[in-house]
């Protein structure tokens, strides 16, 4: 599979996924113009856009990809949310197919309506690709992938540094640990799962203050030995 990042931070998220026969967005988290910049003006060769939910660095650009002609897919819980009624409606753990690509939603852990996860398989590569962005925790267990693309947004004792350093307030460092991934959780849960397959991971949605990107793309490196990806743009 080909992956581009266009942008991957706490202030807009978006990437292009392809096959080399089908190519989609996943998130929507920056203006259209951006992505269309970003994305060398031209959107259209791409099938649809996924959006996990409703949050505006994951969702900003949905209303106007839709003016633009484009399928863009959420959760109903996304749809209310962000007061969209002409978008497709998905269910977790209910797949359906765009192009060349088989998509399984799985639900998420984070604080909005109805958040998701993806499981994206080609049938035409047979490759396998696990996209989770903001969650804290991921209850399923996965086989046969080929790449991961995984929120890393924090470690908890950069966390703690802040919070105690007044650089953050406590009730942000609560919300944190209940609706992101922290670097630990990460490695704990690539250990459930089976890497034996897998070429890359790639690390999404790194917090701007609270994580450490040439730390966490060692400790993940070393700790699998797999390629790694810090995402950002």
């Amino acid at each position: 599979m080909i992956i581009k990042t266009l942008a991957s931070s706490s202030k807009g998220n978006a990437y292009i996924v392809s096959d080399g026969k089908t190519s989609i967005l996943l998130e929507a988290g920056i203006t259209i113009r951006d992505l269309r910049r970003k994305a060398g003006f031209n959107l259209s060769g791409i099938s649809a856009c996924l959006v996990t939910h409703e949050h505006g660095d994951h969702s900003k650009a949905a209303k106007d990809l839709i003016k633009f002609g484009l399928d863009v897919f959420m959760t109903k819980g996304t749809a209310e949310s962000l007061e969209i009624k002409n978008a497709n409606i998905i269910q977790g753990k209910k797949s359906f197919r765009i192009g060349t690509l088989n998509i399984l939603p799985f639900d998420t852990q984070h604080d909005c309506a109805e958040p998701v996860g993806f499981l994206i398989e080609s049938n035409r590569t047979k490759e396998r690709l696990l996209f989770a962005a903001d969650t804290y925790y991921i209850k399923y267990k996965f086989s046969r992938l080929n790449y991961i693309m995984i929120e890393c947004n924090y470690d908890i004792n950069i966390l703690n540094h802040n919070v105690e350093a007044g650089k953050l307030p406590f009730a942000m460092k609560n919300r944190v640990l209940q609706s992101h991934f922290s670097i630990d959780n990460l490695i704990s849960f690539l250990k459930a799962i089976d890497l034996k397959d897998v070429v890359k991971i790639y690390l999404l949605h790194l917090s701007d203050g609270n994580s450490n990107e040439k730390e966490f793309k060692e400790r993940i490196e070393t700790e699998f030995y797999k390629e790694v990806e810090v995402c950002k743009a």
